[in-house]
């Protein structure tokens, strides 16, 4: 039941094609001189000019000038851990990327653009949002996530759209009657970098 505002960003659940998703990631460096932000599983990321991952500034709502690699490039996928060592010398494998850690950090992130995620939506939608699409529903940002959990605490937007945006609508995790409906969504052509044919 999604009666509580509590979003989570993006879980993988499965294939679009109804397959099951086998947990297959991706591993990228981040910059070893530090990201500003920090980065939440199930946050959307990109990869900078600089060639380093980094989270994605723009919400999705088009796939011109506010796609979520920005400029129409889209995102590089759906970020989900890190690994690095930390001042004490130690191996982590964590959640979330804690903003300001040098050295070689890797990030683990679902590249593959036809995986099925799960997301909260900012309020509630009918049966007609089926095969709309949406976007986030606030910028992601160095705030937009839980340093406890790791977890992403971004939420898409309930007012669907029929013009190009990130995401469609595919299915519905929770009961339309819920306050905050939960949906399964995908990547749509252009808004993930591996269908997308712009370079950086």
């Amino acid at each position: 039941m999604s009666m509580t505002n509590t979003p989570y960003g993006l879980r993988a659940i499965n294939r679009n094609d109804g397959m099951p998703y086998a947990g297959a990631t991706s591993q990228f460096l981040i910059d070893p001189a530090g990201e500003a932000t920090n980065l939440f599983f199930g946050q959307a990321v990109i990869i900078g000019a600089d060639g380093y991952i980094a989270l994605s500034t723009a919400t999705g709502a088009d796939l011109t000038t506010n796609n979520l690699g920005g400029d129409s490039m889209g995102a590089w996928g759906v970020f989900v851990g890190a690994s690095y060592i930390n001042a004490q010398g130690q191996q982590i494998y964590g959640q979330y990327y804690p903003s300001g850690t040098t050295g070689v950090v890797t990030a683990y992130v679902i590249t593959d653009p036809d995986v099925t995620f799960q997301a909260q939506l900012d309020g509630q939608v009918t049966q007609a949002a089926l095969g709309a699409n949406t976007f986030f529903a606030a910028v992601q940002s160095t705030s937009t996530g839980n340093t406890r959990t790791g977890n992403s605490t971004s939420a898409l937007e309930s007012t669907v759209v029929t013009t190009a945006a990130a995401f469609k609508i595919i299915g519905f995790a929770s009961p339309l009657t819920d306050t905050y409906t939960e949906v399964f969504v995908k990547f749509n052509p252009g808004a993930s970098a591996f269908t997308n044919a712009v370079g950086i």
